[in-house]
């Protein structure tokens, strides 16, 4: 195992004359939980989306397990989130016409294995097994985002990446699904998870605060 398990050397993202991230350095430790935090525009959107490999950035070095991706075509970046990483964002992309279960099996085509026992034990997991046939214009939202979470999950990914994933929620289904984000901590998942919530950013061994594309400050529990 490698004693990180993702690590940004000397990165920048420029949209034109933008500097989301400007020479950022910053690295994880596999079974770590990495809290982010800073105010809107501070760069945690864009680091997400470059740890994500949803883009790519302007310079610099992205190691993910030893391999660096930063030059990735699509392609290549699509396969590396479909092995390796798990998202859950805080809007659901929940494919409406599609079931919980469905949406749940639609990970597992693009990862080319469909196995329906399997995503149902998922769905057993985060306690909506009764939710399987629904679809999400069927479920409230924090069903919606458990569903989220169980289609991160599915393909045993090393690293869970989350924005914001209880910003929609009220206080009775934050704690359901921080609750999740706990156990799979617990059980050695890696997490990066970016909130505006002070005491949910706690729950990580460390935060990193951002401002101006920087981290300005870290934390240690």
């Amino acid at each position: 195992m490698n004693e990180l398990i993702l690590e940004l050397k000397s990165i920048k993202r420029c949209f034109g004359k933008i500097t989301a991230l400007d020479d950022f350095h910053f690295n994880v430790k596999p079974g770590e939980w990495v809290s982010i935090m800073g105010p809107s525009g501070s760069g945690k959107t864009t680091l997400l989306n470059i740890l994500a490999c949803l883009d790519t950035p302007t310079s610099g070095d992205y190691l993910l397990d030893g391999i660096n991706v930063a030059s990735f075509n699509e392609d290549q970046r699509t396969v590396i989130r479909r092995e390796k990483i798990g998202l859950v964002f805080q809007q659901f992309h929940l494919i409406p016409y599609l079931t919980a279960l469905e949406n749940i099996l639609l990970a597992q085509y693009y990862h080319s294995v469909i196995d329906e026992d399997e995503a149902m034990a998922v769905l057993v997991r985060v306690g909506l097994e009764h939710r399987a046939t629904h679809l999400p214009s069927q479920l409230s939202g924090g069903e919606q985002q458990r569903v989220c979470v169980a289609r991160a999950l599915i393909n045993q990914p090393a690293i869970i990446l989350a924005d914001e994933p209880t910003g929609n929620l009220d206080e009775e289904n934050e704690a359901i699904v921080l609750k999740f984000f706990k156990d799979l901590h617990q059980q050695g998942k890696t997490i990066i998870l970016v909130t505006h919530n002070p005491e949910i950013g706690q729950e990580g061994d460390r935060i990193i605060y951002l401002h101006h594309g920087k981290i300005v400050e870290k934390v240690y529990f």
